[in-house]
């Protein structure tokens, strides 16, 4: 809910926020904080750890804000998300730089997994602030079949 609330104010009444979540007790909560803010420009689901289940062509931006590492099936939420970005939309990934079994996403393994799903990165900045780093990539040239994805052998 920390970053729903702000880009709310920051998409301002003319843009729309859709906050996702897997766990439907942390869905209602933040739910219930919307409501209870009267925040009209956001919406709240549930998705599914490995399918978003977004609607096609219907996003600028995607915002994963700690939490890549914690999906189990990296290239199968990645294929899944790419048909909800627009033409020119943006998945942009904010991560701690180091090994996924400490809650993190080496940007080595991060740019191969998305790479693999027909993504390019196309920006990388440090972001202490955030414990880590944000990473933007754009979905391009064709969505590979999904028995055509090689999977990442990032040490």
């Amino acid at each position: 809910g920390y970053y729903t609330i702000r880009l709310a104010a920051r998409v301002g009444v003319d843009g729309r926020v859709l906050a996702e979540d897997i766990v439907a007790g942390v869905r209602d909560q933040l739910a219930e904080r919307v409501a209870r803010e009267r925040l009209d420009n956001v919406s709240v689901r549930l998705g599914e750890p490995n399918d978003p289940k977004l609607p096609p062509n219907s996003f600028d931006r995607v915002l994963m804000v700690h939490m890549y590492h914690e999906i189990a099936q990296p290239y199968e939420f990645l294929w899944r998300l790419r048909p909800s970005l627009k033409p020119d939309g943006l998945v942009v990934i904010v991560d701690a730089n180091r090994p996924t079994r400490d809650h993190g996403t080496p940007p080595s393994l991060l740019k191969c997994e998305l790479a693999a799903v027909g993504y390019t990165q196309v920006a990388m900045e440090d972001m202490p602030s955030a414990g880590g780093y944000m990473a933007t990539f754009r979905a391009t040239g064709r969505r590979p079949e999904p028995a055509g994805i090689v999977p990442c052998r990032v040490k």
